[in-house]
Parts: C-alpha cells; sequence; structure tokens
C-alpha cells in the first residue's frame, strides 16, 4: 500500500477524533462517488436506473469534486456508478485523482469485458482494482479472469452481493478468491426503495455463512463481524458518504435519498458543520428502515480501534499472483 502525503492522514485522525468526541458521524473517511448512472445491468436490487436520465458530469465537475474530497477527512475515494468504464474520460480521471488528491483511490467495475479496457494502464493509478461479480450482475464468468487482473499493479479485491437465494453458492465463489490470495467483500443486497425486487438475506443465515467462511478462508473476507452487530443495532454511520452522479452529496443517505450539498459549488468540510448537515444525521439516527446498507453500517468497523485488524487484516496481507 502506497504512502499518502502525511496531510491525508492528520485529517482522517482529526476527523476520527472529533467524530469520537462529538459521538456523531461528522466528518467522512471514506466516499462512493457514482461517476454515471449508466450500466451494462439492471440489478433486480439496484435502483441506480431512476438516476438513468441524467447526463454524466463534464470532466472539470468531476475534477472539482475530486478537490472538494482530497481536502476533506476522506482517506478513500471509490469510482462507481453504474459502469465507470462507460465515460470516456475516465482515464484522465484516474490520472488526475492519482497525482493531484490526497486519498486512496478504489475502483468498482462490473463489466464483464473488462478486457477489452486498458486496464493495464488504469490500474497505474488505482489502488484498489474492485470487481464486483454475483448472480445480480449476471457475470459468473469473470471470476475467471481473476487471475488476468491480479497481475495488474492495483490490489485486487472482489464485491459479492449476496440475496437469500445465493447464500447457499457463496463459497464456491469465496474459493476461488482465496485461491488467487485475492481478498473479498461480501455484502447483503440491501432494501432500496425502487428496486425491482427486495433481495436482503436472512441476516442470521447471512452471519453464519460469514462467520464459517472467514474460518475455512483466513485472511480472505473483509465483511467485518461488526456490520452484524450494528445492523441488529439499527446503527448506521454518517462517516461514510455517497455521491450520486449529479454530483450532489447523498445526505444523510441514499436511502433516504435526501440530497445535501452540491460538491462542485460548496465546501464539504464547511457544509458537515452546518445546521443542514446537523439535522439531516439526526434524521438518519431515528430513521427506522433498517435498511443494511454495508457502506454505513460497516464504516465503524473500519474505524475502530477493536475492531480495525479483523476489517483490514485481509486487505493487508492478501498477495498479488504475479
Amino acid at each position: 500500500m502506497r504512502i499518502l502525503s502525511p496531510k491525508a492522514y492528520f485529517a482522517a485522525t482529526g476527523g476520527m477524533l472529533k467524530n469520537f468526541i462529538g459521538g456523531d458521524g461528522i466528518y467522512p473517511l471514506y466516499a462512493s462517488l457514482k461517476l454515471t448512472a449508466k450500466c451494462h445491468f439492471g440489478c433486480p436490487f439496484c435502483n441506480m436506473h431512476r438516476h438513468s436520465d441524467e447526463k454524466d458530469l463534464s470532466t472539470e465537475k468531476i475534477i472539482k469534486i475530486l478537490d472538494n474530497l482530497s481536502k476533506s477527512s476522506v482517506l478513500m475515494t471509490s469510482f462507481e456508478g453504474g459502469e465507470p468504464l462507460l465515460r470516456e474520460d475516465v482515464g484522465e480521471l484516474l490520472e488526475y485523482a492519482r497525482k493531484k488528491c490526497n486519498f486512496y483511490l478504489l475502483f468498482t467495475s462490473s463489466a464483464k469485458n473488462i478486457l477489452d479496457y486498458n486496464m493495464e494502464k488504469y490500474c497505474q493509478n488505482i489502488d484498489f482494482l474492485h470487481v464486483s461479480i454475483d448472480e445480480g450482475h449476471n457475470n459468473l464468468e469473470m471470476f475467471d479472469l481473476l487471475p488476468q487482473l491480479s497481475k495488474f499493479k492495483s490490489e485486487l479485491s472482489v464485491q459479492i452481493v449476496v440475496t437469500q437465494d445465493a447464500l447457499k453458492n457463496l463459497e464456491e465463489k469465496v474459493q476461488k478468491c482465496f485461491d488467487i490470495k485475492a481478498n473479498c467483500v461480501i455484502i447483503p443486497a440491501a432494501e432500496m426503495d425502487g428496486a425491482k425486487k427486495k433481495s436482503f438475506p436472512n441476516i442470521d443465515d447471512f452471519e453464519r455463512k460469514i462467520r464459517e467462511l472467514k474460518q475455512k478462508y483466513p485472511a480472505t473476507i473483509h465483511t467485518p463481524l461488526g456490520f452484524f452487530k450494528a445492523y441488529k443495532n439499527a446503527k448506521c454511520s454518517s462517516a461514510s458518504v455517497i455521491i450520486a452522479p449529479n454530483g450532489k452529496l447523498f445526505y444523510p443517505c441514499n436511502i433516504i435519498g435526501d440530497f445535501g450539498c452540491d460538491l462542485t459549488e460548496t465546501n464539504i468540510n464547511e457544509w458537515l458543520v452546518s445546521n443542514e448537515a446537523k439535522v439531516a444525521r439526526a434524521k438518519m439516527k431515528n430513521c427506522e428502515i433498517n435498511c443494511g446498507w454495508y457502506q454505513y453500517y460497516s464504516i465503524d468497523s473500519y474505524l475502530s480501534f477493536s475492531t480495525i485488524r479483523e476489517a483490514l487484516l485481509p486487505v493487508t496481507t492478501a498477495k498479488k499472483t504475479k
């Protein structure tokens, strides 16, 4: 893992301390940036189709968002979609983020034809290549591409979205990751308003399976057990944020669906301490949906001193095959 400028770690550590002292997820450490709503798929558990008519932001506006995040407490930014590879300027954005921004860069793709893109070049600027493979994306054949993808410069990680029906086939997916020494994150298909199908797995069955597989395939799965505790306590956190394809911050979360500031125009650090943001976070605390969206329920496990080792061990010990 590369070393960032000390300012990045100071900002992230300062944000964590302020969150701890204030008892609130004011300052985010992780940001999911939806570069586009365009996608190859129509996953039944996803509602990104709601944004499909929106025009992609210009390169210049995306760069403004990247600069904004780079000056914040965010330590990792994920390029997501839709499918980020469908943006013609994705190479330019990756290069800019790597050279000009002070955070780790994660890139999430589910494209079956991923090797038709210039991934060897792109991965020069990607810290973590995150490949989403599951039945919902109907792209299970991508597991056969993992040995080749693992040779690129980025650390390879596999995201597996799980429905109740898919639990029975989960182990074979984990074993394929284990065999090439790639780590994987296993997340439930959260209950999303507007999705074509409700697919959230039974939480007890899901936890049981994760515990079993963590023992059988050590240092492979970085889904923290703290996720299940957070879900059962209905405790999500705004220490992780999502930016919509229109450049606006989903706040407090994309499930409630409200928008906060426009990150192409507004300084995120200043907005997060505004009264508007405080009201939004209170709304999150009082929310009764308990959606199980992985990003919001797991973030505290990646930040807590008591659970960070379990959450990050697969990421820090996984070795790529060359």
